[in-house]
């Protein structure tokens, strides 16, 4: 079973450096084979992942011989953006201011490109992440159905999660899954995501003919890839 601890770690970037405080998340892992490293840009931490048998010693040894990378990566990491009224956040790539409306009823609504948001201030962050999660629902159900017909093939469900390092899957019954974060990205990149997934239905794997599929169905797949390349990140950063 996995377990995960967290704590703040100072690191010098260099040895007369200053020591910076980092957020590290110790995570130990029954099917982990050697101790690594990566940045989790949704927390805003480096994670120390530990097979069952290295010691934490074995997970700060690889930390500081990588302080500076991982000091350099957490720095660059785009900055968090909380649901709270003012605030911006994408959706279809483009930035929606979030209001409060205490007096509105329906928990949240667009409205003059805004995000509304009824109800007492304290439900303001679940209901706003809530509306995202529906709108990204909304928005993709109908592109499946269309990619889903151009193929002729037929997604035995679609669920929307909180990944962290994937977009979309497509399981081997035919179950499709998107990251709900995909409704913030430009609509042309939602589209080739699920195009790509659709496209898993006929081939499930990533040959010649998979991506003849996917060429079919969306022109997008190289500015969807470099748009999620540059911008995925600052997505992982919000709410």
């Amino acid at each position: 079973m996995d377990q995960s601890v967290a704590e703040t770690v100072a690191l010098r970037a260099a040895p007369l450096a200053q020591p910076v405080d980092c957020p590290v998340q110790w995570r130990r892992s029954t099917r982990a084979r050697r101790v690594s490293l990566r940045i989790d840009a949704r927390a805003g931490a480096v994670v120390v992942t530990l097979p069952p048998r290295a010691g934490r010693r074995a997970g700060m040894a690889l930390l500081m011989t990588h302080a500076a990378w991982v000091t350099e990566r957490l720095a660059a990491l785009a900055p968090s953006v909380v649901f709270a009224p003012g605030n911006s956040v994408l959706l279809g790539g483009v930035p929606h201011p979030i209001r409060h409306a205490p007096g509105g009823r329906g928990g949240a609504w667009l409205e003059e490109g805004a995000i509304h948001v009824a109800g007492d201030a304290a439900f303001l962050p679940r209901r706003t992440a809530d509306f995202l999660r529906a709108e990204a629902r909304r928005r993709v159900q109908p592109l499946v159905a269309r990619h889903a017909e151009a193929l002729a093939v037929r997604a035995r469900a679609v669920r929307l999660k909180d990944t962290r390092s994937r977009w979309g899957s497509c399981a081997p019954d035919g179950t499709l899954a998107f990251s709900w974060r995909l409704v913030m990205a430009p609509d042309w990149v939602l589209d080739y995501v699920v195009a790509h997934e659709v496209a898993h239905l006929r081939e499930l794997n990533h040959s010649p003919r998979f991506w003849a599929h996917v060429a079919q169905l969306t022109p997008h797949r190289d500015a969807a890839v470099a748009w999620l390349r540059a911008h995925g990140p600052a997505l992982m950063r919000v709410g």
